[in-house]
Order: structure tokens, then C-alpha cells, then sequence
């Protein structure tokens, strides 16, 4: 089969040559655009945009039509996730009802890359009856939508990276990266920290090592015995536990010590005589444990500092209250 060629679901077709080149110069035109955008954006018009989100009482609202709808939902999710209050609306249900999901306090991102979208334009009314405020993201500082608006963002674009120039690429490209550059600068501004990021997230991975605690995942059923306990004894509770480890208690029992797969390796070892072994005589004293309320991502480092996989969970009184496994 040719380089060119490629099955498909009709059989075996034939790609166009120059493809590859085609990609490569969509990606180009497109970081060329961002760049300009970069080098040229107004920054007046962007300090108005931030201090209106920033002052903003209520919702930072979304809308847009078609792929400026698209982009718009994904804006709103950035903006919602790094601490800004934020949802999309979509233009046409908002002039057939949802309107009423808009108050006062509110803010509208509106998106129109001609400034001449009929159902944004068609909100504007309302709005201003309402009140609102209105940042308009455009290619066209003299549209109709940017002259209705309190702060316009201008994307700069010469054209589309479509050959007919008139997909919305470039476009929702740039619009895109409006959205995320006007999300990384609220986040500076509200110095918004990876705990308050994984507030947002709690089910996430992210969320989940920030939030969690060792109280939350520890495994309550501890092996345990106690320094007595006989050298037999002491491999069955460690085979019985499943956990590679067993706690080892004193008579007061309160934590004495612990004996691993590794420590009871050792001392075999190193003595001939077992039958008359008991667990004081091959526990490592003082062992390194964990209080139930550390953060699981410090419980994480630790583990991989001392090169354990699974740790003790005590209390004040340093009764074991339960074992972390590294990961958990």
C-alpha cells in the first residue's frame, strides 16, 4: 500500500497529495495569528474586560452561535473552574425565554466573530434594559456588537485557515485564546491556589490528592500482635494480614513496634536459632507512622522518602488507628 493511501470504509482510497503540507501550514497560519493577536491586542480594552469581571456582582454569561457557541461553553467551564462564577447561554433560547436565567448583577460574554450575529444582536436590548454590562469578542472593532459594548476584544485575524475562508477556524483558534489568557489573569488576580483549583475538582485526580487526608483512606484492619508472640505466630498474623506487615503492641497496648516481610527476612538471617524467637526480638522499634489527619499527598512523599510502601496510622496516644498503602 502506498504512502498515500489509506483504507477506508469504502475500500482502499487515495489521499491527496500535499496534505501533510496542508497540516502543517493550517498550525502555522494559526500560531501566526496567535502571535499578532499577542503583539497587537489593546491593552485598554482588556483592562476594561478584566476590571468588569473582576467587579462583577453575579455570573460572567456566556453566549454565542454555532462554533462561537462552542468555544463560549468552553470558556464559561474555564472560567467557572478557576474560582469566576460562570454559564453559558444559548442566544436563540435566551430571546424565547431563558433571558430570565440573566440578572442585573450579571455580566455577558458575547462572541461574534462578524459583530453582525442576529441572535446576539438581538439580545443586546434587553440587555441594556437590564442593566448588564456586555464585553464583546470580535473581529471587527466596528461591528455593530462592539459598538453596543463596554469593553471590545479584537481578534486580529486577516483570515480563516480554511482555503474558502469561511469555516470558523482561526477564529474559534483565537477565541479560544482569549477565553484562556482573560482565566490566567483572574487567576493572578485572585492569587487562586491548586487547593482552590481542586475545590472544583473534588473528583478529580487533582482534587482527590489535595483534598484527601490519611483519615480518608486508610484501612482500619490492622494485623497486630504483641511482643510476646511467638516466631510461628509472628509469619502466620503477617501471611494472615495480607499487608506485608504486622503492628506489634506492649502490654499497655500502645504501638511497641512493627515487623515487615523485610525485617522478619533479616533476622532470620542472621540468627539459626527461631524456635525460641518472639516479635520483641526482630521488631524495628519506634517505627515511622502517620497521623490520621496529614494531607495523602505529604503521607505520599514521605512513603517515597523512606522507601516504605505501607505506614502506621496513630493517634495522639500512639494506639494504631490504622495502615496507608502507598497510593492508596
Amino acid at each position: 500500500m502506498a504512502d498515500n493511501q489509506v483504507v477506508g470504509s469504502a475500500g482502499l482510497v487515495s489521499l491527496q497529495p500535499g496534505l501533510i503540507d496542508s497540516v502543517r501550514s493550517t498550525l502555522s497560519e494559526q500560531a501566526d495569528a496567535l502571535h499578532r493577536l499577542s503583539s497587537h491586542l489593546d491593552s485598554v480594552q482588556y483592562q476594561k474586560a478584566l476590571k468588569l469581571i473582576v467587579e462583577c456582582k453575579g455570573h460572567v454569561i456566556l453566549s454565542g452561535m454555532g462554533k462561537s457557541g462552542h468555544v463560549g461553553r468552553k470558556i464559561s467551564a474555564t472560567l467557572a473552574s478557576t474560582g469566576t462564577p460562570s454559564f453559558f447561554i444559548h442566544p436563540a433560547e435566551a430571546f424565547h425565554g431563558d433571558l430570565g436565567m440573566i440578572t442585573p448583577y450579571d455580566l455577558l460574554i458575547l462572541i461574534s466573530a462578524s459583530g453582525e450575529t442576529d441572535e446576539i444582536l438581538k439580545l443586546i436590548p434587553s440587555l441594556r434594559q437590564f442593566g448588564n454590562r456586555i464585553i464583546a469578542i470580535t473581529n471587527h472593532s466596528e461591528s455593530t456588537l462592539a459598538k453596543h459594548a463596554d469593553a471590545t476584544l479584537e481578534l486580529m485575524m486577516e483570515s480563516e485557515s480554511c482555503p474558502n475562508n469561511l469555516a470558523p477556524t482561526t477564529s474559534t483558534t483565537l477565541t479560544m485564546a482569549i477565553g484562556d489568557a482573560l482565566a490566567v489573569a483572574l487567576i493572578h488576580q485572585r492569587k487562586f491556589l491548586p487547593t482552590d483549583f481542586a475545590r472544583y475538582h473534588p473528583g478529580g485526580s487533582l482534587g482527590r490528592r489535595l483534598l484527601t487526608r490519611v483519615s480518608d483512606v486508610m484501612q482500619a484492619n490492622v494485623p497486630t500482635i504483641t511482643e510476646d508472640t511467638e516466631f510461628r505466630q509472628v509469619i502466620s498474623a503477617i501471611t494472615c494480614g495480607c499487608q506485608g506487615m504486622v503492628a506489634v503492641n506492649d502490654a499497655q497496648n500502645q504501638l511497641a513496634g512493627i515487623i515487615t516481610d523485610g525485617d522478619l527476612r533479616r533476622y532470620m538471617e542472621r540468627n539459626a536459632q527461631l524456635d525460641s524467637a518472639c516479635a520483641r526480638d526482630m521488631m524495628t522499634r519506634s517505627p515511622l507512622t502517620l497521623p490520621a489527619d496529614m494531607m495523602i499527598t505529604d503521607a505520599e512523599m514521605l512513603m517515597q522518602k523512606h522507601r516504605v510502601s505501607v505506614l502506621l496510622v496513630t493517634d495522639k496516644e500512639k494506639n494504631v488507628a490504622g495502615l496507608v498503602r502507598i497510593f492508596d
